[in-house]
């Protein structure tokens, strides 16, 4: 396994960012669009993913017809509140205090700031990386990629001791999922949207990038779960969101 020697201390702390809520057509349900924020021992901090772009915000029906968006589902709540610096203002935690910046994949819920936090490296899996464009939206690919600083990883990989990147392709191409140890929850699987709900798992990932692969990144992410006893968060499981403790509650 690659070690990028990122992170000098061990995770201590776990807090699920709230990004807002989106209701999808489809069932219909209701997910919670979520984030996360790593602390370690030594004061540093990792951020996961950055929920959609601010102008959802601003003006979330204009934002959704701008990105054709609304066949696929409307937006239930997305303020102010849920952008990244005031979801890490809630747990004492300013921007600029962000160490390394991790993208799960980059559709239109995860990669909101892309552009932000461009003081820290960018984790990110080098397939989605050599994508031409994020992707974003079917409705589109508006995106360029910004220049910053990127570490991409094509393996499996710690970021540091008690941290682990975990290629998980199948609903993106360089979807990628995380491992943590925390020292009273123990170890805590953060799935992202390798699995969204455990009911993916049965419908066997129909409306993935390539089932075939999501099914084989499902059955390996549940592996490691059952042999290490972990925490599974799932990327969008609507009666988990409910349960999850958000910031500024933690994870130890």
């Amino acid at each position: 396994m690659l070690n990028l020697d990122l992170l000098k201390g061990r995770p201590a702390r776990l807090t699920v960012l709230d990004f807002g809520l989106f209701r999808v057509h489809a069932g219909p349900r209701d997910i919670g669009i979520c984030g996360f924020l790593i602390s370690t021992d030594a004061g540093e901090h990792v951020l996961v993913d950055s929920g959609f772009p601010a102008k959802y915000a601003d003006d979330p029906a204009r934002a959704t017809e701008e990105d054709a968006l609304g066949s696929f589902g409307e937006v239930l709540s997305i303020t102010p509140d849920n952008l990244p610096a005031a979801q890490l203002a809630k747990a004492g935690v300013a921007p600029d205090d962000i160490d390394i910046f991790v993208m799960t994949h980059t559709h239109i819920d995860h990669l909101g700031g892309l552009f932000d936090f461009a003081h820290a490296p960018m984790v990110i899996s080098e397939t989605e990386r050599a994508l031409p464009r994020p992707l974003y939206w079917t409705g589109g690919q508006p995106w360029d990629w910004p220049e910053r600083d990127y570490v991409t990883v094509g393996e499996d990989a710690t970021l540091g001791p008690g941290l682990t990147l975990l290629q998980a392709p199948g609903h993106a191409p360089g979807q990628i999922a995380l491992l943590l140890d925390l020292p009273e929850t123990g170890p805590v699987l953060i799935a992202s949207d390798a699995i969204s709900r455990p009911e993916e798992i049965d419908e066997r990932f129909d409306t993935a990038w390539d089932p075939a692969q999501a099914i084989a990144s499902a059955d390996r992410l549940m592996r490691i779960a059952r042999e290490r006893d972990a925490f599974v968060i799932y990327g969008h499981g609507p009666e988990q969101w409910a349960e999850l403790r958000k910031s500024p509650e933690h994870y130890a």
